[in-house]
């Protein structure tokens, strides 16, 4: 009976499968729905397709390496500019580097002589505590890695889940959000919060060449990847071999994690599991506590059996949509975004570093980087609530640079001075120039505010954070 069962799944997959060949009009966009069948065994309709895909890339390193591709690789790494690598060779060396040797490059890549060079290990703070491991690549690496990125991108974009928003061209981390809060208004609003431990540092290296060996045909591409996976580290002055793992920092590392990751997306569509992921960050909805519970042990089981990645018990969770942080926000019950636990205080830190009394810089310019800085958070965070939280910073805001402006008159007379310039009554600047409280208290004093009210804010160069978040809450998501 179990057999039976499963050759109708088989047939009808391979029925799927042929209809969507069918209402294509290239062989080339033929894919599988899933890796796997229920009982476990790979599937023959995504072996079949990735056959076909291996002899549709046999030669594709020739794509990778034609000097127009390569002259776009070139702008794009110019363009994200990064610190060197190893080899010392600055963005200025590297235009220099790139006019002589551009048909060198060509050569060594269609002959399959490249050499990878060592990447440079720097860690950063992550904003919850804790180190996030870099390698950054040469130059020189950097533009095969963005040339190889270009052309693969396209063959497996085509394969890869709509749930799937990190990394991929015309999707964003707001699609995300939106998507996310399209389940929990569903009502499933219990989230599976699957934390994969030091996932980019972490990945199986024999495991991910097989799954690009499997789409990829092109022996001459794979022992270049593989050369790059291999890659030595430096980091504090010594030397190490890699024997796992993808570091953030080079073009090609996002799209190897999301090659690693499509065979979960996979699994969990095959599951029937509503779920976003973006990159390493995976999030499954459900409408019971206890649904939540049993998918959450079903996956942390799958992903270290299967896939051969940590998940960090510790730190996974399932818990309510409003009490989740993802990317930066809150979701509330009915499916609305909010600001995330530890957004704001990370906000807010960023903008007291820039105001801080004892920066040597004019107000304006002062203004200008909290404009800059303002601005870009605003727009990424335009689709929460907050209102209030936001007339509550602009004042704490002008609070602060009004202490700044205070403390750059120095002396008695010169708060006295610019007091009157601005309109304040003398016996009132006096009072203030007179006082002995602390520059916090000062400006909140009456001829503190009368003198910089908003209109000299607004002479300054001050946008107002409500408004300018009133003004793009109006664009959607």
């Amino acid at each position: 009976m179990r057999k039976r069962r499963k050759d109708v799944k088989e047939r009808q997959l391979q029925m799927n499968f042929d209809r969507e060949c069918n209402d294509s009009c290239h062989c080339e966009v033929k894919k599988a729905v899933v890796h796997r069948l229920q009982h476990g065994a790979v599937s023959p309709v995504w072996l079949s397709a990735c056959k076909e895909e291996q002899i549709l890339t046999a030669g594709i390193m020739e794509k990778i390496a034609t000097l127009s591709n390569l002259q776009e690789a070139y702008k794009r790494v110019k363009k994200n500019g990064g610190c060197s690598g190893v080899d010392g060779m600055d963005i200025k060396s590297f235009r220099k580097w790139a006019r002589s040797n551009m048909l060198l490059l060509q050569n060594e890549l269609l002959e399959g002589k490249y050499e990878v060079s060592p990447i440079l290990g720097i860690e950063i703070p992550k904003p919850q505590g804790g180190y996030r491991q870099l390698g950054i690549p040469t130059m020189r690496d950097r533009l095969v890695q963005q040339a190889i990125h270009q052309v693969l991108s396209q063959r497996y974009e085509r394969v890869f889940s709509e749930h799937s928003y990190g990394f991929r061209p015309c999707k964003s981390a707001h699609d995300a959000l939106l998507q996310a809060g399209k389940y929990v208004e569903q009502g499933k609003i219990y989230v599976v919060d699957l934390d994969l431990e030091k996932f980019f540092d972490k990945v199986n290296h024999d495991r991910l060449m097989w799954l690009l060996s499997t789409r990829i045909g092109d022996g001459k591409l794979l022992r270049l990847i593989h050369q790059m996976l291999k890659a030595g580290m430096l980091q504090g002055g010594l030397m190490s071999q890699r024997i796992e793992g993808t570091p953030q920092g080079g073009p090609l590392s996002p799209l190897l994690s999301n090659i690693v990751l499509d065979e979960l997306d996979k699994e969990l569509e095959l599951r029937g599991y509503s779920y976003v992921r973006y990159a390493d960050d995976v999030k499954i909805f459900a409408k019971s506590e206890w649904q939540a519970n049993r998918i959450m042990e079903r996956i942390a089981d799958y992903i270290e059996r299967k896939l051969k990645l940590k998940v960090n018990r510790n730190k996974s969770r399932v818990c309510c949509s409003y009490e989740l942080t993802f990317l930066g926000h809150r979701i509330f019950l009915d499916g609305t975004l909010g600001l995330g636990e530890g957004s704001e205080a990370r906000f807010k830190a960023k903008l007291k570093r820039i105001t801080s009394r004892k920066r040597g810089i004019s107000i304006k310019q002062m203004i200008k980087e909290l404009r800059d800085v303002t601005r870009g958070w605003l727009v990424y965070y335009r689709g929460a609530k907050m209102q209030k939280k936001m007339e509550q910073i602009d004042g704490w805001l002008r609070r602060r640079l009004r202490c700044f402006r205070l403390k750059q008159c120095k002396r008695t007379i010169g708060i006295v001075r610019f007091l009157c310039k601005e309109e304040v009554e003398r016996t009132l600047a006096w009072r203030l120039a007179l006082s002995g409280k602390g520059w916090w208290r000062l400006a909140a004093s009456p001829a503190s505010t009368i003198g910089m009210n908003k209109l000299w804010f607004s002479r300054m160069g001050y946008q107002s954070l409500t408004d300018y978040y009133n003004l793009v809450k109006r664009f959607k998501l």
